[in-house]
């Protein structure tokens, strides 16, 4: 059988391509989505934590008592403190607060990079980032001044210092982990304790990170030993710790990534399965012929199996390289454009991303082959010669098909609602949910699949009487289209598979747009705060320059006291007025606010709080604290440091004394955060104010996520393409079987334009059917895996892409077009006397 086998493959190599084709984009596919999924997920880690550099550990908690144990410890190559501070620099009439950060004691541990100059050696240099040069108009070797304040316990007054620094070099963000202040200036550790007023305590107070490439597990574990009072994690450990923080506790990354792997192998599956199933249809008559002669039942299915194995892993091993090359390409080419964004110089190759796609390919191949085989292989030779029909809705196997693919339907369908409400219910479970998700969706799909026999010839059939009356060639594709239903289900079929993936895709990527943008609105509420530096009110002047900065839509002055809780719990206690409600990005504070109560961002466990004011006169602190009950209302947010109340309840709370004042504006939705953010600090530049951005750290996620789409867009192009092959592969065969017929169609007089046009309007109508059915099954999978995914961090947006559906049926369109070129290109050349000779 071995020898048959081989000799079958070589005399039906035309066919095996078309085959291995198939195989080999579907392994490909998931390869490429297997490599972008660790992309993703190392971009995703790399921009939260950009501010640990290249560390391999992060000491987490108080390392005042142990912080020249950890840098003794064996294996540790270099360990510096988590800290930053803040001073003003000024340069003649230029001012800028300047975010302060220790020069690191090793490359790696430093998220800076000094493109120009050198990094500060002494206490007296400073490195600047290069917008703040600009704006002071200093350069590399320029001296500025560092005003800075030091709090004298003792009188308990703060005394100005001002002192030269020369300017060493220049640095850049590349991670963007000081992107919200502007960029970071480095300075030795000593000059930043000094300038920033910081006391031995608070130097040590956020931890360490810890350069220790080699044996870094046993390096954790002896970190770990030292305290209790400290956690020893790994980098990724952070990274993950910061996502899980920053979407309320499940790792969205993750689960994004698992959900579009699965995608990758279900729709691999689907397109390796139906065209093996079509080639192996279309040779049942041959494998009649072998059993006429002998073969027995056995014999044939061992064949049709090793074929399939021997197809299965060589295209599956093709595939997985040309996945690994796409994926790299496609990488390449984003960090090229997308300079913004940390994303890694290579894919990583791990032994998931070569077994699991061989491991699919294979398998799957097998089943496929499986099916159809076992079905020539119980009827008789003599009926299995005869042209294969349709199965009848009434006869026994037609109603067991119809009642499977209603039950995976129906059955599959029902798993969305429970996975919606799963994901929103119970959020910490948000895998399981999408798994559920993911599990319906392919059960229902396969179900649609199993009944497209039933179904996608008579909407063929609908639309191509609708088509018919448009000339001969079109009534004779709508005749020929629905003459054999099973090849016409299985060639839409083909493109179905792809444009519903690409549909799905689209609608997920745009409900991820707008529900990532909503959850940042919950995070980052201002784009922009500007306050004072030198402790006085904000100026009708500062108001006027940044309200005048192009881009700024809206902005106002805000009041803020300082208060304590009952649990000694200290905030920042904000007046919205209505006019500081504009400038908030997400309204559940708003809408939360009532007189006599104040909005907290965490659940104090009562009803109620005394809320106390720290400081009810500046000038008298020995002046008795005022307190104040209140209603506690809750909305969640990360700023744990803020709490919320109306005009009225300010007013009560502060009882009259002087309070800060803080400008709140809000950029354009058409303006972009960072060009808007650097004028406002020009415009700011002579005045002694700390300009804090959350739009531009907000505009560097949505950047990733831009990024990340992007990626996801990369691989619809991929899924285009198993759409196009498919049904290539499907419109071939079904011509090559048909060539008899066309020969007799030309003998009687059809000219070779006639036929082209026939074929033509047959690939486009066909395909037309898969891409507007394919385009609606994918608006309701991406709005339910949109569902499932973000309702775990808060309400799912969902909308419509109507741009991209409607060049999804225009390719769909082009794609039947396109597919009947060859085929119909192979009848017309062929002479009607030679292929009547075929058979």
């Amino acid at each position: 059988m071995l020898r048959l086998t081989l000799a079958q493959m070589r005399r039906s190599l035309g066919r095996l391509t078309a085959a291995a084709i198939a195989t080999a984009i579907g392994t490909g596919f998931v390869a490429a989505t297997l490599l972008t999924g660790g992309v993703i997920t190392r971009a995703s880690y790399d921009s939260v934590t950009a501010e640990l550099a290249d560390a391999d550990l992060v000491v987490d908690g108080d390392v005042g008592e142990i912080h020249d144990e950890i840098r003794a410890t064996p294996g540790v190559v270099a360990a510096d403190p988590l800290v930053a501070s803040g001073a003003e620099l000024q340069k003649g009439a230029q001012r800028s607060w300047q975010l302060l950060v220790p020069v690191p004691s090793d490359p790696h541990l430093g998220a800076l990079r000094v493109e120009e100059g050198a990094a500060p050696a002494a206490d007296d240099e400073i490195a600047l980032p290069e917008g703040t040069a600009e704006r002071l108009r200093v350069q590399v070797g320029d001296t500025v001044d560092v005003r800075y304040w030091q709090w004298d316990d003792d009188t308990e007054e703060g005394t100005e210092n001002v002192v030269p620094a020369t300017v060493t070099g220049l640095t850049s963000d590349p991670g963007g982990a000081w992107t919200q202040f502007g960029g970071a200036s480095l300075v030795t550790l000593d000059a930043l304790r000094t300038w920033g007023d910081l006391d031995e305590e608070y130097l040590w107070s956020d931890g360490m990170i810890v350069r220790a490439p080699k044996d870094t597990a046993a390096v954790q574990a002896a970190l770990q030993a030292l305290s209790d009072g400290v956690r020893v994690l790994t980098k990724d450990e952070a990274s993950d710790e910061r996502i899980r923080e920053i979407a309320d506790g499940d790792n969205v990354i993750v689960v994004i990534v698992l959900g579009f792997a699965a995608i990758a192998l279900v729709v691999a599956a689907l397109v390796i399965s139906n065209t093996f199933q079509v080639l192996v249809a279309q040779r049942a008559r041959m494998l009649a012929l072998l059993r006429c002669v002998g073969a027995v039942r056995g014999q044939l299915r061992r064949a049709v199996l090793l074929e399939a194995g021997i197809l299965g892993v060589a295209s599956s091993v093709a595939g997985v390289v040309l996945g690994t090359v796409f994926a790299q390409v496609a990488l390449s080419v984003l960090r090229r454009v997308q300079q913004q964004v940390p994303l890694p110089e290579f894919v990583q190759v791990t032994p998931s991303v070569v077994i699991v796609p061989v491991l699919v390919g294979t398998a799957v191949t097998l089943l496929a082959a499986l099916v159809p085989a076992r079905a020539a292989t119980k009827v008789s030779p003599i009926v299995a010669l005869r042209p294969i029909d349709a199965p009848d809705v009434g006869s026994r196997a037609g109603r067991l098909r119809l009642a499977l693919a209603l039950v995976l339907t129906v059955g599959g369908a029902l798993a969305f609602p429970l996975a919606i409400v799963g994901a929103h219910t119970r959020s910490d479970d948000a895998v399981i949910w999408l798994g559920l998700g993911m599990l319906g969706g392919a059960i229902s799909f396969v179900g649609i699949l199993v009944g497209a026999v039933f179904w996608v010839p008579r909407v063929v059939d609908l639309m191509g009487r609708l088509l018919g009356r448009t000339g001969p060639a079109a009534r004779l594709a709508a005749v020929n289209s629905v003459r054999n239903p099973r090849r016409t289900a299985a060639t839409s079929t083909a493109l179905l598979i792809g444009v519903t993936l690409v549909a799905m895709m689209s609608t997920g990527a745009a409900s991820a747009r707008l529900s990532a943008a909503a959850e940042l609105d919950t995070h980052y509420l201002v784009d922009i705060t500007v306050w004072p530096t030198d402790g006085q009110a904000v100026s009708s002047e500062i108001v006027e320059a940044v309200t005048g900065v192009k881009g700024v839509e809206r902005a106002t002055v805000v009041r803020s006291a300082e208060v304590t809780l009952e649990d000694d719990r200290w905030l920042t206690a904000w007046e919205v007025t209505p006019e500081a409600s504009n400038v908030l990005r997400d309204d559940r504070v708003p809408d939360a606010l009532r007189d006599g109560a104040i909005v907290l961002p965490f659940d104090n466990g009562e009803p109620s709080v005394e809320v106390d004011l720290a400081e009810v006169d500046p000038a008298d602190p020995d002046a008795p604290t005022r307190t104040v009950t209140l209603d506690a209302d809750v909305v969640e947010s990360p700023r744990t440091g803020d709490a919320y109340v109306t005009p009225a309840t300010f007013d009560e709370l502060a009882g009259g004394a002087e309070v800060a004042t803080t400008l709140w504006a809000m950029v354009g939705s058409d303006a972009s955060a960072g060009e808007v953010v650097d004028a406002v600090r020009s415009a700011l530049s002579s005045e002694s104010v700390s300009v804090e951005s959350p739009a531009s750290e907000r505009a560097q996620y949505e950047q990733v996520i831009n990024v990340l789409l992007a990626i996801v867009v990369a691989l619809l192009a991929v899924a285009v393409v198993i759409a196009l092959i498919g049904v290539a592969n499907t419109l071939s065969l079904s011509v090559i079987e048909r060539r008899r017929e066309s020969a007799i169609l030309r003998a009687i007089g059809l000219t070779r334009r006639q036929l082209r046009l026939s074929l033509a309007t047959e690939g486009a109508l066909i395909a037309g059917v898969g891409g507007l059915f394919g385009a609606l099954l994918g608006l309701l999978y991406g709005w339910a895996g949109a569902a499932i995914a973000f309702e775990s961090l808060g309400d799912a947006r969902l909308t419509v892409p109507w741009v991209d559906f409607a060049v999804i049926i225009a390719v769909a369109l082009l794609a039947g077009l396109a597919a009947s070129v060859i085929p119909a290109r192979s009848a017309v050349r062929t002479r009607p006397v030679a292929a009547l000779s075929v058979e």
